[in-house]
């Protein structure tokens, strides 16, 4: 019951001549630039069946075999294999020792027993990543989204960490950012669309404790940005594990 990984950038993108332009630059990093449907139709499929919608290959640059395609599956072709990981800053460790925490978790007598190797009805787990996931834009991919996290980052170093990478596969091929996209295009798309989350609109600042309330957002709302990874990623399987024991709790009393 490992759990897997879908990501926003494998969303099939629109034609470039539909993109809006801003600062003079292409906007590859804005709703526009995405298939709401495609996204729409796989989580669907995945909240049911606990899979992968799959499709054909969509690019000669695919290593992985891919299933037969069922009629009735949405199509879904993943490029995520092709962008460079880079080294784990998370100690060996540490993960380790969350592996120890989830699996006492899961033992009779504790809260997660049941939960991860249900006879009837075993759950699996899909981690959904993307960079516009809460902006209003995605409001009808909300929905589907069982979980809700946000990881934050600070300006400094979302621009560092962006223009550290050489490019990025997409499904049209090879994409590099121009000079000056993160100042141009990327920050203030991230400013514009998660404002609304932060007292005074201000994203390096505090956020808005209510609004985290109101739309089940998870975030490390006591610390600042540029929270480590190690760090994070304790968090998240906290978060992942307590969430998991109340959403099962609610399907026991439904």
């Amino acid at each position: 019951h490992s759990p897997y990984t879908l990501s926003l950038h494998d969303a099939l993108p629109i034609s470039n001549q539909r993109l809006p332009t801003k600062n003079g630059l292409l906007d590859w990093d804005c709703v526009e630039a995405l298939s709401i449907p495609d996204i729409k139709a796989s989580l669907s499929h995945i909240q049911d069946h606990g899979s992968f919608p799959v499709g054909p290959p969509s690019s000669k640059l695919r290593r992985r075999p891919e299933p037969p395609l069922n009629a009735g599956q949405p199509q879904f072709d993943s490029k995520e294999d092709r962008n460079d990981v880079g080294h784990c800053p998370v100690s060996p460790e540490a993960i380790a020792g969350l592996k120890g925490r989830v699996a006492a978790w899961t033992q009779p007598g504790r809260p997660g027993h049941g939960i991860l190797t249900s006879s009837e009805s075993p759950l699996r787990l899909c981690i959904f990543d993307g960079f516009l996931l809460y902006a209003p834009s995605m409001a009808e991919i909300q929905p589907h989204i069982d979980i809700k996290l946000f990881l934050r980052v600070g300006y400094e170093k979302a621009k560092a960490r962006r223009e550290a990478r050489t490019g990025y596969a997409t499904i049209e091929g090879w994409w590099a950012d121009p000079p000056g996209y993160v100042d141009k295009i990327v920050w203030p798309n991230y400013v514009e669309d998660h404002a609304w989350m932060f007292e005074d609109g201000n994203v390096e600042g505090k956020f808005k404790e209510d609004v985290l309330k109101e739309t089940g957002i998870h975030a490390q709302s006591q610390q600042g940005p540029d929270v480590d990874l190690e760090t994070t990623l304790v968090w998240t399987v906290d978060v992942i594990m307590k969430s998991l024991e109340e959403l099962s709790s609610g399907d026991k009393k439904s």
